[in-house]
């Protein structure tokens, strides 16, 4: 029944009761006062039908005014309720339209359903055109795997926060940070609200400052590497000249000649690989074959300074990560070549590496003259640097590239004693 007849229904109920109860009252009044005074018989029996409307009129009225009291005050509250459903529809819209970064929406089933004016600007399409197409349309192929795992953790209501690359209408590669978060009414996930930010632009002068300071240490390395070099080429031509002059030819003289020249061809060649320009691409790859290959580059400098490197592996089993091989043997060239640089005559560094189950671990020790705790606290910021000519870019690239590794640096000194840096990056599953 409509509430509007329930109402009336009621109140023709209650209407009908006092009118049943006035007669049979009355009446038995009637009774009680015909048998006592005649006159004020007559009197009641004249005037009891204007009691029974004025009686009824007031109960009617306390009635009415009591139910449309009611009404009004639900239909006060009523309109307080959509002017705040409206102003926060107002906070939506102002968050959507006049967000910074490109907001979208999407349903369950991953089709896009709105997308703000930032967003059509990254992807260079109105909002008209994307509505019901597949948000994976937009992405480049090769994170579609990945896209589809991450959605369907937010559609199982996590919330995820991750890079992702889309093409625009030009066949642009944009790079995004993404953050995806369910929408839930009435307590289920109906959809999907992204926020996405543009940071290609960001992306290609981090790159840029990585490959700047990578020329920079390559260029710090050129000197000892050349002297590594003109070792093994001091001793080819003096092989060289000897044999001219004896015309003669010795096994034993070949063998060590063969065995510098393939000390030659290494070290050149890990230098080449490591100045190369390449894209940045994530493969598993062993630990220790990297430090390895990070000892045969730093192992010049370190003879010219006088410096001894030890390389101990704790780790009971090989240590696999993914990771940019390039960019991590950049790292710990970086720290290797600061720890060289902070011993003033002679000492040691000691690299260990360790597993600790979820990520593999790098500690190098070296016993030079050590930081103040303040000097501490601001390694990693751009352009704070601890040596007179440093440009501070150093530490900011390393943290850059183990934080894109989903890893760690962490930092202890103790000034006099040495210095000791713990990169922690997770094992390959």
């Amino acid at each position: 029944m409509e509430p509007s007849r329930k109402i009336a229904f009621r109140i023709a109920i209650i209407y009908l009761i006092i009118g049943v109860l006035w007669i049979f009252a009355t009446d038995y009044a009637s009774l009680l006062i015909a048998k006592q005074d005649l006159k004020l018989y007559n009197f009641f029996q004249h005037y009891k039908g204007w009691i029974f409307i004025l009686a009824t009129s007031a109960g009617l009225y306390l009635l009415v005014y009591s139910r449309t009291k009611r009404i009004l005050h639900s239909k006060e509250k009523l309109e307080q309720k959509e002017k705040e459903l409206e102003r926060s529809n107002e906070h939506y819209r102002s968050l959507f339209h006049h967000n910074p970064d490109g907001v979208f929406e999407a349903d369950s089933q991953g089709k896009l359903m709105a997308l703000n004016p930032e967003g059509e600007l990254i992807i260079g399409y109105k909002e008209s055109y994307i509505k019901g197409r597949d948000a994976l349309e937009f992405v480049i192929p090769s994170e579609w795997e990945m896209a589809t795992a991450l959605f369907r953790k937010v559609i199982a209501g996590h919330p995820q926060k991750f890079e992702l690359t889309v093409r625009n209408r030009l066949k642009q590669k944009r790079i995004l940070r993404c953050s995806l978060l369910p929408i839930v009414v009435d307590g289920e996930i109906q959809g999907v609200f992204g926020i996405g930010r543009d940071i290609t632009e960001f992306k290609a002068n981090e790159e840029l400052m990585i490959t700047t300071e990578k020329m920079s240490i390559i260029g710090e390395l050129a000197a000892s590497v050349a002297h590594e070099i003109r070792n093994p080429l001091t001793s080819l031509k003096g092989f060289v000249q000897l044999m001219s002059s004896t015309r003669k030819l010795d096994d034993q003289h070949l063998d060590i000649m063969m065995s510098e020249i393939d000390r030659i061809n290494l070290i050149s060649g890990e230098m080449l690989a490591l100045g190369k320009r390449q894209d940045v691409v994530f493969r598993k790859e062993n630990l220790l074959s990297i430090m390895s290959h990070v000892m045969v580059l730093i192992e010049g400098e370190a003879n010219m300074k006088n410096v001894m490197i030890q390389l101990e592996d704790e780790s009971m089993d090989m240590m696999h990560i993914y990771c940019d091989q390039n960019q991590l043997k950049q790292v710990f060239l970086n720290l290797l070549k600061n720890a060289i640089e902070a011993i003033d005559d002679s000492g040691l560094i000691k690299i260990k590496l360790s597993s600790n189950g979820a990520a593999a671990m790098v500690r190098i020790e070296d016993d030079g003259a050590g930081m103040e705790e303040e000097r501490l606290a601001k390694l990693g910021e751009p352009f704070y640097s601890t040596k007179e000519k440093g440009t501070g870019l150093g530490l900011a690239v390393c943290f850059s590239i183990v934080k894109r590794h989903k890893g760690s640096i962490r930092f202890a000194s103790t000034v006099g004693k040495g210095t000791t840096v713990e990169v922690e990056v997770p094992l390959a599953k």
